[in-house]
């Protein structure tokens, strides 16, 4: 194994421990703001931090990677949130919860189509059915399944837009253009799409709220390291691994959620939360076995 794609595999690793995390700093922050509220702060936050970080302009060829970055920060950035968000308010969370992670699924389709680089092989897809398998057994954990077909759509929709933000992004990246400008650029495009609503709805913050320690520590967690640092570093192992082996380690973000949640919120694990964090790893293991990376430049 490369030094390049071992250093993919440990940056993929790295993103789905702290995005594991990210639901109980949501869970903290949503007492004092709104969703998009809690968005907009984030990613404005690792947007500067970025640009702090690598302040040198961004070469782009053409037009066409203006559209890619545009793209990327719309699927990525506002879209993916702001669906996943309303689907979370009018669908089951542990409808959503199962939903997004067919993301890799999705991006495996794409890559098929639009990736020369990039062809998925029959264990992908059986990876999928068994890391699915288990997640839902971590989601529903014992409840009963209901429908919300809205809601469900929504998510279902969230999880193609991640998918379409990392075959854009795989696609961005190119020879010597450097993770952190990469995403710094797909932030600023995010940002600039969330202004309609932020415009129309009023950003109304409240500096007491703002810098309550607790907000204040769990904004620079999301803002920091959930968004500038984890973003770049999905970038990069996008780079190194490809779209859909990367992709692939989405599936182990609600086993993270689990026994996170076991630590700081004192939630029990149930047998069949273990059994299903067991398939899920099971699955990525098969998701990820086996599947060539190609030289061929994307």
């Amino acid at each position: 194994m490369k030094r390049d794609e071992a250093l993919g595999h440990f940056a993929a690793i790295f993103c789905i421990l702290v995005w594991g995390l990210t639901f109980i700093s949501t869970k903290i922050l949503l007492r004092d703001f709104a969703p998009f509220q809690i968005l907009f702060i984030r990613f404005l936050i690792g947007w500067l931090a970025l640009w702090a970080a690598a302040p040198k302009k961004i070469s782009t060829n053409n037009k066409k990677d203006l559209l890619l970055f545009a793209g990327a920060g719309f699927s990525g950035v506002t879209l993916y949130f702001l669906l996943e968000n309303v689907a979370l308010t009018v669908s089951f969370a542990s409808n959503v919860g199962v939903i997004v992670t067919v993301a890799p699924f999705f991006t495996g389709l794409l890559a098929w189509k639009f990736l020369a680089s990039e062809k998925p092989a029959s264990n992908f897809f059986i990876g999928f059915v068994v890391a699915i398998i288990g997640i839902a057994m971590i989601s529903f954990n014992g409840a009963s399944f209901k429908m919300s077909p809205f809601g469900d759509l929504l998510a279902l929709l969230a999880a193609l837009s991640w998918a379409i933000y990392s075959i854009l992004t795989r696609k961005l990246a190119a020879p010597g253009r450097g993770s952190l400008a990469t995403t710094r650029a797909i932030f600023f495009w995010g940002l600039v799409f969330m202004l309609p609503v932020i415009l129309y709805e009023g950003i109304n913050l409240e500096a007491e709220k703002l810098f309550k320690p607790v907000n204040a520590l769990n904004m620079l967690f999301l803002g920091l390291l959930a968004s500038a640092l984890c973003f770049a570093a999905w970038t990069f192992s996008l780079k190194s691994l490809g779209a859909v082996k990367t992709s692939a380690y989405i599936y182990l973000v609600p086993v993270v959620t689990v026994f996170a949640a076991a630590l700081v919120l004192h939630e029990p694990i149930t047998w069949l939360s273990a059994g299903g964090a067991l398939l899920t790893i099971t699955g990525l293991v098969l998701a990820e076995s086996r599947f060539p990376v190609s030289k061929k430049q994307a």
